[in-house]
């Protein structure tokens, strides 16, 4: 594992040593590349609230906004909730940036509605509120930076068909917690894409992308269906079933429908298949430049979103992992909104 770590921290080292954009991008379904601001105008004070802080995807979110504030030369407050079971925590957080007089807010929502008559009182006062990654299905926000999760699914089912030939397959589903909008996507995908295909498909249930929930969910996926031929799942289910897989010698082979760095990790020794990266850490940099052109008074793009590229063992030579996770020795941020 020790090289593994060592190729994990060299090759994230690039969007340390360089600036990280133009980032080719779509822009209300153009692309285009993106290029941010040089700086912000003043030491604006943004504060970002993400659903938690339990894997490497979200470390690589809190990173990317992190070091995005510190090139533009805003304040930032990083909150996490603690799992998405927690959205009254989100709510009681965002309410604290409102009264510590956060001027913007960047938003990885728990679910798709629940902050959205607080939202609308910010945007009514003039504070950009900025969608990231999860889908917040409010009406009027700032912008969004995000990627559609029913494309991560097409991508990934697209990825299996070409891999089985196109033969009759029986794909085990283990997509995350239910009122994820992120999930709720995924889902519209998947179904859009299994249509006219040779595919037998069993739902393994929800629940939160914590590993001893998603163990248990794959344990049981497993034992009512031993006869998969592959599983698609969350990271965190992925994961772990890679790892099951292997010790009881089960034939399914396992795909995740989003890349973490533990999931590059063991597509990288052959225990996953593939995974599509939305380069999370380029969607949280794209949102906090977003919200501060929205402090400007610019007129802002409604959607951008990186494109999805899938990943398996050929194509991770070549990828920047940069985009996905922070490097070696960075940890989860939180931090309180500075004064």
């Amino acid at each position: 594992m020790r090289w593994i770590s060592l190729w994990l921290s060299l090759a994230c080292q690039s969007l340390l040593a360089a600036e990280w954009f133009p980032y080719p991008v779509q822009a209300d379904g153009r692309m285009l590349d993106y290029r941010p601001l040089p700086a912000a105008a003043q030491p604006w004070r943004i504060c970002a609230l993400l659903p938690h802080g339990k894997d490497r995807y979200w470390w690589g979110v809190a990173w990317g906004l992190d070091q995005e504030a510190q090139r533009l030369g805003v304040r930032l407050g990083i909150y996490e909730a603690g799992g998405y079971e927690h959205g009254d925590v989100q709510l009681e957080q965002f309410d604290r940036c409102v009264a510590e007089g956060a001027d913007a807010f960047v938003v990885a929502s728990i679910n798709t509605y629940d902050l959205c008559s607080a939202a609308k009182v910010q945007l009514q006062a003039g504070r950009p509120v900025i969608d990231l990654i999860n889908r917040l299905d409010c009406t009027g926000l700032s912008a969004h930076s995000r990627v559609d999760f029913a494309d991560m699914t097409r991508a990934t089912l697209d990825y299996l068909v070409r891999v089985s030939g196109g033969r009759p397959i029986r794909v085990g589903w283990l997509p995350g917690p239910a009122d994820a909008g992120w999930v709720q996507d995924a889902e519209r995908g998947l179904r859009e894409a299994l249509a006219g295909k040779a595919i037998t498909l069993a739902h393994g249930g929800y629940g939160p992308v914590d590993r001893s929930r998603q163990a248990k969910l794959v344990r049981e996926l497993l034992k009512q269906h031993p006869q998969l031929d592959y599983l698609i799942g969350n990271a965190e289910a992925a994961a772990f079933a890679a790892q099951l897989v292997r010790n009881t010698g089960s034939g399914a082979q396992v795909l995740s429908f989003y890349a973490t760095e533990r999931v590059l990790e063991q597509i990288r020794e052959g225990q996953v298949l593939a995974a599509p990266t939305d380069s999370p850490v380029i969607q949280a940099r794209v949102a906090l430049d977003l919200a501060v052109r929205g402090l400007h008074g610019e007129k802002l793009p409604q959607l951008i979103s990186p494109q999805i590229e899938m990943l398996d063992a050929a194509s991770l030579r070549h990828f920047d992992l940069g985009r996905l996770m922070p490097p070696e020795g960075h940890w989860m941020i939180r931090q309180e909104l500075p004064d």
